[in-house]
Formats: C-alpha cells, sequence, structure tokens
C-alpha cells in the first residue's frame, strides 16, 4: 500500500498533468498522486517514482 513519505497518510487524489522541457520541444505526461492529509504530491513517470534510482 503507497504512503505518503510527510504524514504517512494513504489516501490520495490522482491527477494527471504534463511536464514541458525548458525551450518546449518535449513534453511528458505524468501521474500526480495528492495526499488528502498535507497535499504532498507524489510524481509518476513511466509507472515509477522520482524515488526510483535504478
Amino acid at each position: 500500500m503507497l504512503r505518503c513519505p510527510l504524514c504517512k497518510g494513504a489516501e490520495f487524489q490522482q491527477e494527471v498533468g504534463r511536464l514541458d522541457s525548458r525551450w518546449g520541444l518535449t513534453s511528458h505526461r505524468m501521474t500526480l498522486l495528492i495526499c488528502r492529509s498535507c497535499r504532498y504530491i507524489l510524481h509518476f513517470y513511466d509507472k515509477n517514482s522520482i524515488f526510483d534510482f535504478d
């Protein structure tokens, strides 16, 4: 079960976002999970978190 790294909450609001490159040449679609307790945002891209370093 996914938990918020700040408050350990388990309820999230799911949104879809887009991140454009500095010059607008590329665009990346991301899934955003927003913690319902503290509003911390977890970013997911290609089914991996920004916390995955492998």
